[in-house]
């Protein structure tokens, strides 16, 4: 990939980061395996197919694998797509273009609100990884500016979008609006050709804006450092203050370790009724240095270097992976939807890994 792209994208997605202290080696080549194979796994899933033969983009597994694959590709001196990433985006183009011949994620008889949960989740999350793609190439194609139309047609009137939810911790679940209208603010920002300048998409960036600001006080924390990472990038939806002090919570709650556990993000409580997990996590840590390094100020600095040392620490030498613990059951990890964390903490802690600079 062209130097040039790659910068883009950093800046973009992460910011550019002050040099870290020298940690251990993690093995790119092995996540990107493991991102492939359950991508892979995943577009074969009897359960995750949808009609036009396509498959639902999943929180867990397909979101990170946007994510974090593309970085890897760069780290790895490779701007070939493979199969697995070639036939998601083909995927999400072909439900783009066929917006109004697809049907829901999710129809009535999941829930009479499924329909319209699945639009709005839908729409937000085409729009949010066709913009990481199209931010690497430096251009806005038209495919993509559909899909922003999708979104911005699906926008409620309070500046938010309506949100699956299952009772899933942390992706469908009561607080989970919150977390999805953040990634519509990172798809706006990151969409190239000056997208977010463009005239007639303001009222739902202000409306959007007003939301986010208007609920943060209430939020937890794991969805208060997704919009610090979101503030990074789009101006207006944290002040230096507000900014200042999430960091500042993030790093107290950093283990001795230098990782994070997700379970101290947000109250959480697993419907099995079981203990849920407290060590450090991959996705949480990911999710904390990606926030942290947002903030920009020296403020959560050691913290921020710990973090990105834990993750270069604490990479699976099996199959590439990171490990994480679901939110809401006590699953056999080994198990495929056991995997479920374990896919999102590999594609959030490559793309933590990949754009921090000073190895």
């Amino acid at each position: 990939m062209a130097m040039n792209s790659l910068a883009l994208i950093t800046s973009l997605l992460v910011t550019s980061l002050v040099p870290m202290a020298q940690a251990a080696s993690w093995d790119a080549g092995a996540a990107a395996g493991y991102l492939d194979n359950r991508e892979t796994w995943w577009q074969n899933w009897p359960r995750s197919q949808r009609d036009h033969e396509t498959t639902c983009v999943s929180c867990h597994t397909v979101l990170p694998y946007a994510l974090g694959r593309p970085a890897l590709r760069a780290r790895l001196n490779d701007d070939k797509q493979l199969s697995p990433e070639r036939t998601m985006l083909a995927y999400i183009e072909k439900r783009v273009s066929l917006w109004n011949e697809t049907e829901p994620y999710y129809k009535e008889k999941s829930g009479p609100t499924k329909p319209a949960e699945s639009r709005g989740t839908e729409a937000v999350l085409n729009a949010f990884i066709l913009a990481i793609y199209d931010a690497r190439s430096g251009h806005l194609r038209e495919v993509t500016r559909t899909a922003f139309e999708h979104a911005w047609s699906s926008q409620l009137e309070s500046g938010t979008w309506d949100w699956l939810n299952f009772h899933y911790a942390p992706w469908e679940a009561d607080t989970s609006q919150y977390w999805g209208t953040t990634l519509m603010a990172m798809a706006v920002a990151m969409a190239p050709d000056g997208y977010r300048d463009t005239p007639q998409i303001q009222s739902g960036i202000e409306k959007m804006r007003g939301w986010l600001k208007s609920g943060y006080a209430s939020q937890t924390l794991f969805n208060r450092a997704f919009l610090a990472w979101a503030s990074a990038r789009l101006p207006g939806l944290l002040s230096p203050a507000e900014q200042k002090a999430v960091s500042q919570e993030i790093s107290s709650l950093q283990q001795e370790d230098g990782g994070w556990s997700l379970s101290a993000l947000g109250s959480w409580k697993r419907v099995d009724n079981t203990v849920l997990e407290t060590r450090s996590d991959g996705y949480a840590t990911a999710i904390a240095v990606l926030a942290l390094n947002a903030a920009g100020a020296r403020t959560g600095f050691t913290a921020l270097e710990r973090g990105r040392a834990w993750l270069s620490r604490n990479q699976d030498p099996q199959d590439g992976s990171w490990p994480a613990w679901s939110l809401n059951k006590n699953r056999d990890p080994q198990s495929d939807i056991g995997r479920f964390m374990r896919d999102a903490a590999t594609g959030y802690a490559a793309l933590a890994l990949e754009s921090i600079s000073g190895e």
